[in-house]
């Protein structure tokens, strides 16, 4: 074999010198077998731990007996795989201790521990390097989707606050031009008005001072005629004067305090409070559901009460939408069954069942609670487009609400007509939390610890609002009280 590969080498140093680009550099593995100058190694024997350039490496292609050695990329760490103890090709693993060794250790100091071919070491090993790189590749292939999809959330976020923005300031650039417009028919009724009455009065004015100059050149016909010394004169020329016209009624020029026009600024002054009061309203809504836009994945939901209570919202009752067998207090938060209360007319209300929507709307992530004593109580969200009258418009009983009736028994969940029993410890405080983004609606039963009694997992397709329905209960009515949350 020897003698072959000599002749095998006499053969390649005599082909031409290769070019430069050819021989190896610092950062080369070197031919071990080139004299003088090497060139550039483009295979490693594992099994004879040398490199070769391609001229030295012929032999490994045309010798039988070296044919199954095995050729791997250069490599200037060969001697790694000579065991520095017994100066051998380490060959076999041992398991036991997780390190290569040569088959002189394997009958000595690893004498008795699992041990394996390296290759066959390998092979295991490369399966599961294969998992591995499979489920990093899928990881990877799922965090692709997830940055295209945020890169999409990025757009659609961009694309809806554009389109927010632009329609809201057509809007209130339309309000502008309303109040402009409403600003300038005030300033010309009160200019027509100003007119009218200016006018009028300058009239009177006119007839007035016509008046005066006539009585003055008669008080000077009077005043000459009374110094004529001569009697027959005097009576000569008194018939001929002309009679006095008649005079202007005093009584017409009625001297008013101007209030008129006050009466005007009070009236544009109480418009204006109004439309304050509605801002200061509106503007809450607006600003709570531009801060709760939710652009993140789905968070996880709270594990403990500290937790829930990070998304406290509170919530008042609207009294536009509370029946007239409500009795709304403690600052619109907590609603009474009982007498019959005087509201006015509106087309907010409900009219056939003891029920009340809360006067804020519902998106993000919130969380409430709410005390509850006495006979039956509906704790439930609604869109609020809900029917206000007929049994249509019972919390549970329709796709547009979701209810946990609870009374001294037991519990009860509502959706759509059907009804799902829930078990759970009996408490006069209920907490439920409301992720609007992930669809997610939970009630708690809420004492010392926190007990979850139901889940819904759904899509909400609207703001929701908070909603109570009261009923009687062996002759009792209820009461329900949104709590103040720290």
């Amino acid at each position: 074999m020897l003698a072959v590969l000599v002749e095998e080498l006499k053969k390649t140093g005599l082909q031409a010198a290769p070019a430069d680009h050819c021989y190896a550099g610092p950062e080369d593995v070197a031919c071990d077998f080139c004299t003088g100058r090497k060139l550039k190694a483009v295979k490693s024997c594992l099994m004879c731990l040398a490199s070769y350039c391609e001229k030295h490496l012929q032999p490994h292609y045309d010798v039988h007996q070296i044919k199954k050695h095995k050729l791997v990329e250069p490599s200037n760490k060969l001697q790694e795989n000579i065991c520095s103890r017994h100066d051998e090709v380490m060959k076999i693993f041992c398991r036991t201790d997780q390190q290569c060794i040569c088959y002189l250790c394997s009958v000595d100091e690893h004498k008795g521990h699992d041990t394996v071919s390296a290759a066959a070491e390998r092979t295991e090993r490369q399966r599961e390097l294969q998992l591995s790189r499979q489920n990093i590749q899928q990881r990877i292939q799922d965090r692709e989707k997830d940055v295209k999809l945020l890169q999409q959330e990025v757009e659609a976020i961009n694309g809806s606050a554009d389109k927010a923005v632009e329609h809201s300031e057509k809007i209130f650039t339309q309000l502008i031009r309303l109040m402009e417009k409403r600003s300038s028919d005030v300033k010309q009724q009160i200019r027509s008005q100003q007119e009218t009455e200016v006018s009028r009065v300058k009239e009177l004015q006119e007839k007035l001072e016509q008046e005066i100059t006539e009585l003055k050149r008669k008080d000077a016909e009077l005043k000459q005629l009374s110094h004529t010394e001569d009697h027959t004169q005097f009576l000569h020329n008194y018939p001929s004067l002309s009679p006095l016209s008649q005079s202007t009624d005093s009584s017409s020029i009625n001297i008013r305090p101007l209030r008129d026009f006050e009466d005007v600024t009070a009236a544009v002054s109480e418009l204006r409070d109004k439309l304050q009061d509605i801002l200061r309203e509106t503007w809450t809504n607006i600003s709570l559901t531009v801060t709760q836009v939710d652009v993140l994945l789905p968070q996880p939901e709270p594990k403990t009460r500290a937790g829930f209570l990070r998304y406290s919202q509170e919530i008042t009752l609207d009294p536009n939408t509370a029946n007239t067998d409500l009795l709304l207090s403690e600052g619109n938060r907590k609603v009474t069954l009982g007498q019959p209360q005087s509201y006015s007319s509106h087309p907010d209300r409900f009219t056939d069942l003891d029920q009340v929507l809360s006067r804020e709307s519902l998106t993000g992530r919130c969380y409430w609670e709410v005390e509850w004593r006495g006979g039956g109580v509906y704790i439930a969200v609604a869109y609020k487009n809900i029917s206000r009258a007929g049994d249509e418009c019972r919390f549970g009983y329709n796709e547009t609400s979701w209810a946990l009736d609870c009374d001294e028994g037991s519990y009860e969940f509502w959706f759509n007509k059907m009804n799902t029993p829930v078990s759970g410890p009996q408490s006069s405080r209920v907490g439920v939390y409301l992720d609007h983004r992930a669809g997610i609606l939970s009630f708690y039963s809420v004492s010392e610890t926190m007990t979850l009694l139901h889940r819904v997992q759904t899509t909400f397709t609207q703001p929701l609002h908070a909603g109570f329905r009261l009923y009687y209960v062996l002759g009792f009515g209820a009461t329900a009280e949104l709590c103040k949350l720290k």
